[in-house]
């Protein structure tokens, strides 16, 4: 098996130069030279990926080796391709700038050739295992947040069980703060919250209605008007919740609980001070408790309940303009009406596998902003930035498309596809994927996805009968598996991309 050669940038003026390191390097490294500067930022603007090394010499016309590292920091390159300097001038406070700018090593000219392989030998290797840690961390914390998605959905359908209802008003909730919140940071940089936070913030929303484990159930799903000895009962699920959470041992100075805290208690107060239970009055009110307030209003209004039908979209607006659910904080009923057009498709394709997507890249990209975070990789997010163009792409395709990782198992299907094969757009589970065990078309798609081919990312097709809207249809399975290949280290399958042809029958 052909092990994938580490490739190593040079970057020196003199011919001379390059081609003796690349001579000395050639017998276990690949190598690409560049002449000056320029070159090489533009070599490494299009092999960010593939580079594992660059050696830098300082002294050359154009850009200079100092002015490339300064452009490396500036575009986090620096924190995914180590740096060694090779250069005749060694004076202090030249070695002290180049480290200053991320440089890993400096060898001066001449150099040892043992020397100069076992320094080259050991960067590699040493990035090779951070970037494997960091691969593996952030595999973790997939899984953390998928887990912690999949605790909410239960959370959501306990609650909505005692009260009587189907279980997507959490779900509901969590999608229009979100975007709720996308619209207000858009708008106005009034409150104090930013991008880092529309996660954080979603989350908690899901909360906000935990205190009703509390509250009788004769009372609670009443199917007529409460009197005022009930509502008053009703009324103390904001104080009993947020009670709740205050006698939670740990993590009251984490984001995600001061915000869980606001929302719970605060989430039916009023704009005009007539709301419960402390009867706060305009921007007293937190403002995540105030975005969960309009959620909770139009949800219920558009859905049915045990004492009301629900009302179409267009008069839940009406209403809530016209305050006859309350009153709310105009700069959010303008939020509100921005959204308007877009919210009703959203509810209706609201897949929580996506939203488990969207928990991680909150997570993800905040790490990603803190280059002292253990996991700040380039390549990572690249991987983001490309995962959002497929979503974008495979959204307005009427194909079917798959992806499936390894670790953690995951499949996902487009929409259209997802449809057309009776499957659900997401699957987390091997062998009872979201309650369809007996569908024989995940068991035929996992029968190819198991078939390991060698470990080239090479394409191959597979001809399978599929039940296609219910019909059995010959089809072709085109594939392409993605290998995990980390120097010294076999390689691992990491995911399969595919496309189904639905073949036309004679």
């Amino acid at each position: 098996m052909d092990e994938k050669r580490p490739l190593i940038l040079i970057v020196d003026d003199v011919a001379l130069n390059r081609t003796l390191l690349s001579d000395v390097l050639c017998d276990k490294y690949d190598t690409i030279e560049a002449k000056n500067g320029n070159e090489a930022l533009l070599i490494l603007r299009e092999k960010t990926s593939e580079i594992s090394l660059v050696l830098l010499d300082m002294v050359m016309p154009e850009k200079d080796g100092m002015e490339v590292l300064t452009i490396m920091n500036k575009n986090g390159w620096i924190n995914e391709i180590p740096v060694i300097m090779i250069s005749v001038e060694t004076s202090h406070s030249l070695i002290e700038g180049a480290y200053s700018l991320g440089v890993t090593d400096f060898i001066g000219r001449p150099f040892d050739e043992m020397v100069l392989r076992n320094r080259v030998n050991n960067t590699i290797r040493l990035y090779a295992k951070q970037k494997h840690l960091s691969d593996l961390v952030l595999n973790q914390i997939y899984e953390k947040t998928r887990n912690n998605s999949m605790m909410v959905t239960m959370l959501s359908h306990i609650v909505e069980f005692r009260n009587g209802e189907s279980g997507m008003h959490v779900l509901h909730i969590n999608t229009i703060t979100e975007m709720l919140l996308r619209e207000l940071l858009r708008r106005s940089k009034k409150y104090l919250i930013n991008s880092d936070d529309i996660g954080i913030i979603s989350t908690a929303s899901s909360m906000h209605d935990i205190g009703k484990i509390t509250i009788p159930s004769a009372i609670l799903n009443k199917p007529g008007k409460l009197t005022p000895e009930e509502f008053n009962i009703m009324k103390g699920h904001t104080i009993n919740c947020a009670q709740m959470l205050n006698a939670v041992p740990f993590g009251k100075d984490e984001p995600l609980m001061k915000y869980a805290y606001d929302i719970c208690r605060w989430h039916h107060e009023r704009w005009d001070g007539n709301g419960y239970p402390d009867g706060l009055k305009g921007d007293e009110i937190p403002i995540a408790a105030q975005i969960v307030s309009i959620a909770d209003v139009y949800d219920a209004l558009t859905s049915e309940r045990c004492y009301k039908k629900a009302f179409t979209h267009e008069k839940a607006l009406e209403m809530i303009h016209n305050n006859e659910c309350g009153v709310f904080n105009p700069l959010l009923l303008e939020c509100l009406d921005a959204i308007a057009d877009r919210l009703v498709s959203s509810l209706q394709t609201f897949d929580w596998g996506k939203q488990a997507d969207k928990d991680f890249f909150y997570i993800a990209d905040s790490m990603m902003k803190d280059r002292n975070a253990p996991v700040y990789n380039q390549a990572f997010r690249q991987y983001i930035n490309e995962s959002k163009k497929s979503h974008f792409f495979c959204s307005m395709l009427d194909d079917i498309i798959f992806e499936y990782t390894y670790s953690p198992s995951v499949m996902k299907i487009s929409t259209t596809g997802a449809q057309k094969l009776g499957l659900p757009n997401t699957i987390t589970e091997d062998e009872n994927p979201n309650g369809v065990p007996q569908n024989e078309n995940w068991k035929k798609i996992k029968n190819i996805l198991l078939r390991h081919t060698t470990p080239k990312d090479i394409p191959y097709s597979v001809r399978q009968t599929l039940y296609i809207d219910g019909k059995s249809t010959p089809c072709k399975i085109k594939v392409l598996q993605i290998w995990n290949n980390i120097p010294n280290e076999a390689p691992v399958l990491a995911s399969v991309y595919g496309h189904i042809d639905v073949l036309q029958q004679n």
